[in-house]
């Protein structure tokens, strides 16, 4: 499975009822955002693609036949399963696996959707031509996530506090970055919602549990970050920031 995938499963194991009632992760504009990006009817079959806690899969199962929550964690999908029942959603199936090595057959799903999940995937490519290999003619992913900003010197930073803070991290891409992967993988792509979403820090690290050397390391980080990362993130006194995201819509040829 490979070194990232199973941090992935250990990381997230342990910490998978705090991501059930994040409010990060539960709530946001991006929800409401991904179920207007494609037209939904009750007969479509629906893939979301590292799931995590479901949050996606909750918003979508009313309008649909069908989800499949599918995400690398057993304890995820626990949550998925638990909060199913809270809700009284009864037409989602969680189901354990890779993104990037999906065990369904060829166009068979209408729609395959991701949130806050694919800077953890290790290659991306891959699971993106497992989408299109899934999705039917003309069917759309819709992928929610945090993005690095294109300067290098911003692009750094990000992504070493965020490895710091999980070990599991892979990588913010930019929208650029993305654009190109969806356009190899076949994908007509557009981005359809820019946003900034606010981490308060403590929380933020408290989700993941990490460990206290590497919250110091961070925070000295933020301490002495140029005037440019402090300026762009938006860095606060109790070193909580802001992190960019971009909402893709993309059209399998």
């Amino acid at each position: 499975m490979g070194y990232v995938k199973d941090t992935v499963q250990r990381q997230f194991g342990h910490v998978a009822f705090n991501y059930s009632v994040s409010p990060v992760h539960a709530a946001g504009v991006d929800l409401d955002l991904m179920l207007s990006a494609v037209e939904l009817t009750d007969t479509q079959r629906v893939l979301d693609a590292g799931c995590g806690a479901g949050h996606a899969s909750f918003a979508f199962a009313p309008h649909v036949a069908q989800v499949i929550a599918y995400d690398l964690t057993q304890n995820m999908l626990e949550q998925v399963n638990r909060l199913a029942l809270d809700k009284n959603i009864h037409n989602i199936e969680a189901k354990v696996g890779d993104v990037e090595n999906l065990p369904f057959e060829d166009a068979s799903f209408d729609l395959v959707v991701s949130r806050l999940s694919a800077h953890h995937w290790p290659h991306p490519q891959a699971a993106l031509a497992e989408f299109a290999r899934v999705l039917k003619p003309n069917g759309y992913f819709v992928l929610s996530d945090t993005v690095s900003p294109s300067d290098p010197v911003l692009d750094t930073f990000l992504q070493t506090v965020e490895l710091l803070r999980d070990v599991s991290h892979v990588r913010d891409h930019t929208v650029m970055q993305w654009t190109t992967l969806l356009s190899n993988t076949g994908f007509v792509s557009e981005v359809i919602h820019n946003w900034e979403i606010p981490l308060e820090f403590q929380s933020w690290v408290d989700r993941i549990a990490t460990p206290e050397p590497n919250i110091a390391m961070i925070k000295m980080l933020f301490d002495q970050a140029p005037h440019e990362v402090r300026n762009v993130m938006n860095v606060q006194l109790d070193h909580s920031f802001n992190i960019q995201a971009a909402l893709f819509r993309a059209r399998k040829n």
